[in-house]
């Protein structure tokens, strides 16, 4: 990528770390000298108009009769398209959570701006939300963006289940979006790597804004998050636990420098599920090849979808993020090319790649590290990010790291990475939605009252279960 395209992550880090020391310092301001004749912390929408998150460069605090997206979709407080094909269908959505959302977005880190997110017409990235419900438990939940989505991507499948708790929710599009993503940062790894400094960024002013609308610190912050939003809370665990109280893992993304990693397992499937599909004489070794990938026996029903619509545009993007060099001056590759054809990214030998390539993956590796407790789970049958490719390996590097007793890792049998294909395979796969919610209930009783979840183990899916008792049922001690 060209140089001007890029922002510096070294730069991004100092303007944070300023943040950092501005939100402590409002926090406590705020936190233990509420305005003489201020409206009480439980009053509707009160001091809305006092409210600021430190270090936004804009933002807008609106009083909202609905928090969720039962009444955020109609008043515009949201964008369904970010949670789109992420949930079930027929998933409840929760009513009943009044009180003040503010939208807004944080300075970027470089002269010419990353636009690609265009909500509110601001065309500016590094967006976040923070909802602060009427009604407050005391606790603060923090989300990154799956995928390259923005910041309402996780509404539907978090956000209003834990305000409808009485959470506070703050959530990022983690400082770059869309397909295009990898053209932030001014070096390979940079794009990524802002990921994990935005998140921390809303954390802590996050925390700030808690502590001004409700005249005291949050008592417990909570990190979660799905596919690359799992990630995040991984990281987040390993480099700031002083932030966090715990976090729930949902199939996080694993990067390591050494592989497994999503360039290590993609393009084998890109290269051998066209061969494997064509029913010809080398189908069965195409089969072989994708099993040996990490592709689990049981989940070819889901390999069409994944090849038309996840496995092609995946690897192409985030190569172009780590390895701009594989393809020359081409950007993010040919679509569905041909193995053999220059530069395609079937072909991709990341062990047989530059060592840069390592360095641009080592700016966002895991090293299993965690400082505070997490709860992973992860499905079977994800084809996207394949379990023995992803949380088998990522749960044996905190154990390796002597970090076991803050992990509880739980195997999901019939899951898949996005819930949606549920609901064309109702026989077949179950949600993972009920599952996340499971799991962060268990964790509210191991940070909270010293209750420890069940051992890590597989949980299987009940034969006899109906979609109805799958949807809000998964017992984790089955």
């Amino acid at each position: 990528m060209p140089p001007a395209t890029r922002s510096s992550t070294t730069r991004a880090k100092a303007a944070i770390r300023a943040v950092a020391a501005t939100a402590v310092v409002s926090a406590l301001l705020t936190a233990t000298a509420p305005p003489a004749g201020a409206a009480g912390a439980d009053a509707h929408c009160a001091r809305r108009a006092h409210l600021r998150v430190p270090g936004a460069e804009r933002q807008q605090a609106d009083c909202l009769e609905e928090l969720t997206t039962a009444g955020t979709v109609a008043s515009g407080h949201t964008d369904p398209a970010d949670w789109a094909g992420l949930t079930p269908k027929d998933l409840a959505v929760p009513t009943g959570v009044p009180g003040i959302q503010i939208d807004g977005y944080f300075p970027d880190t470089r002269a010419a701006a990353s636009t690609g997110n265009t909500n509110h017409g601001w065309n500016h990235d590094a967006q976040f939300v923070i909802r602060l419900p009427d009604h407050w438990n005391g606790g603060l939940v923090v989300a990154g963006s799956p995928g390259v989505r923005e910041q309402y991507a996780n509404d539907r499948a978090i956000g209003d289940w834990v305000l409808s708790r009485g959470y506070a929710f703050a959530a990022t599009d983690k400082g770059n979006t869309g397909t295009a993503f990898h053209r932030d940062g001014q070096a390979p790894g940079d794009a990524v790597a802002e990921w994990n400094t935005r998140v921390t960024q809303l954390t802590r002013a996050a925390r700030a804004v808690v502590a001004q609308r409700y005249h005291r610190a949050p008592s417990r912050t909570l990190a979660t998050g799905m596919s690359n939003g799992g990630y995040l809370v991984r990281w987040q665990l390993e480099n700031h636990p002083e932030l966090y109280d715990g976090g729930v893992d949902w199939e996080g993304t694993l990067w390591r420098a050494e592989g497994p990693n999503l360039l290590t397992f993609l393009p084998p499937a890109l290269a051998a599920y066209p061969r494997y599909a064509a029913g010809g004489p080398d189908a069965e070794q195409a089969h072989a090849r994708l099993l040996a990938a990490g592709y689990p026996a049981g989940s070819e029903f889901l390999w069409p979808f994944h090849h038309a619509y996840y496995w092609d545009l995946t690897q192409r993007i985030y190569r172009e993020e780590f390895d701009p060099g594989f393809d020359g001056p081409t950007e993010a590759g040919t679509p569905f090319c041909t193995p053999g054809t220059p530069a395609c990214d079937a072909d991709y030998a990341y062990a047989e790649r530059p060592a840069e390539v390592r360095r641009a993956v080592a700016k966002t590796a895991l090293t299993g590290r965690i400082g505070k407790p997490l709860i992973t789970l992860h499905g079977t049958l994800d084809v996207l990010l394949p379990i023995s490719q992803d949380s088998d390996v990522y749960a044996d590097m905190v154990r390796r790291a002597g970090r076991g007793a803050l992990l509880r890792y739980y195997r999901i049998e019939g899951g898949t990475h996005v819930d949606s294909l549920v609901d064309a395979f109702p026989d077949r796969l179950r949600p993972l939605t009920p599952c996340h919610r499971a799991a962060f209930t268990a964790l509210e009783d191991w940070i909270g009252r010293g209750v420890r979840p069940p051992l890590g183990h597989t949980v299987p899916r009940d034969p006899a279960a109906d979609p109805a008792t799958l949807l809000t049922s998964c017992p984790l001690d089955a």
